[in-house]
């Protein structure tokens, strides 16, 4: 199975899982060891970059939403709950 296609099922899996509307553990996978997947302040890419995530961060996944080419989920830190925003569906991993 090509890697699109892999990407393409795991992103509809964790849509379907957020419409369940409950909380969900997830980790960030696949943004890659050179770079970081940005924590966004709305559900998109014209939104403010909050921080950047590595590969292995652990976070709690609220709810998903499309916006444009990609599906966006509102996610915080698994270790600092506090510290929250939207992060593409495509690098979220259910562990």
């Amino acid at each position: 199975m090509s890697r699109t296609k892999l990407s393409a099922i795991l992103a509809l899996i964790l849509l379907a899982g957020c419409t369940s509307g409950s909380a969900s553990r997830v980790v960030v996978k696949g943004a890659g060891s050179d770079d970081l997947l940005k924590l966004r302040s709305g559900p998109g890419l014209e939104h403010n970059v909050i921080m950047g995530l590595p590969d292995g961060t652990k976070l709690t996944r609220r709810d998903c939403t499309p916006s444009g080419d990609r599906t966006w989920c509102r996610v915080s830190l698994s270790d600092s709950p506090k510290v929250s925003g939207y992060v593409s569906a495509e690098y979220l991993a259910v562990y």
